[in-house]
């Protein structure tokens, strides 16, 4: 099967904190990938280091190598505005810009020149707004403030501004953690249509989230990849103990 994202090797430091330890696992093209365990076992740290969100922490430092197309994002040459537009990220709490609906999509379009002539500006927001599944929600109030959305609409836009300026991966943190359970399945139903275009990894606390929404799962512990596998098995079939216990809740 055809990988997006290759890790080799890879391990994460604070300081003198190992916070990821020798990581090796195949991030699948045109799949979600869900990462599950415990708090503070190094998901997020993971998944920001999949396009250099953690360089801003002073101390900070990877080993190994973070494929992405075969290129090791780690490399000197790295353009990391340009990472992080290819490999694109969604927070754990809505967090719209303080702006209209209209140019918290656009502005990402803006800033990075995608725009070009005339009106091609309105044709990439309603696409990403469509693509988002929020267009038939905003298209008739796209200059109101992004605020006055519900939150499940506002990590919609969020989602559509990540998506306006065409990454290749899309890496959501905890997108759901803030949401009721319907905002919740429709940002999971948003995923399955998503996939079609990009590669997605996302980080649960849910299992059940994992179980419904990925194609395959990676389990952490202590900064450890305890096991990687295709979800339905990992669920249904681990491999390791530890897995096993963490899943049927004896353990975590």
């Amino acid at each position: 099967m055809d990988n997006k994202l290759q890790i080799q090797n890879f391990s994460f430091y604070y300081g003198s904190f190992q916070a990821l330890i020798n990581l090796n696992l195949p991030i699948r093209r045109n799949q979600i990938t869900a990462l599950i365990g415990p708090s503070g076992c190094g998901k997020s740290t993971f998944l920001r280091a999949l396009n250099r969100m953690n360089d801003t922490i002073k101390g900070a430092r990877a080993e190994g190598d973070v494929l992405l197309d075969g290129k090791n994002i780690y490399d000197p040459d790295v353009d990391v505005v340009q990472l992080r537009q290819r490999v694109g990220m969604v927070f754990q709490r809505p967090n719209p810009f303080p702006q209209s609906i209209y140019n918290n999509v656009a502005y990402g379009p803006r800033v990075l020149g995608l725009a070009g002539r005339n009106g091609r500006l309105d044709e990439i927001v309603e696409q990403s707004l469509r693509d988002a599944a929020l267009w038939e929600d905003v298209k008739d109030r796209l200059e109101s403030p992004a605020q006055a959305l519900n939150p499940g609409q506002q990590q919609r836009l969020c989602i559509a501004r990540t998506i306006a300026v065409k990454p290749e991966v899309v890496l959501m943190d905890e997108p759901c953690s803030a949401l009721d359970p319907v905002a919740t399945l429709k940002i999971e139903e948003l995923m399955q249509q998503l996939a079609a275009d990009y590669t997605i990894v996302i980080v649960t606390h849910s299992m059940e989230q994992a179980a419904r929404a990925s194609h395959w799962t990676g389990f952490f512990w202590l900064g450890e990849l305890v096991e990687y596998g295709r979800t339905n098995a990992l669920f249904t079939n681990p491999e390791k103990e530890l897995t096993e216990a963490y899943i049927t809740g004896r353990q975590g």
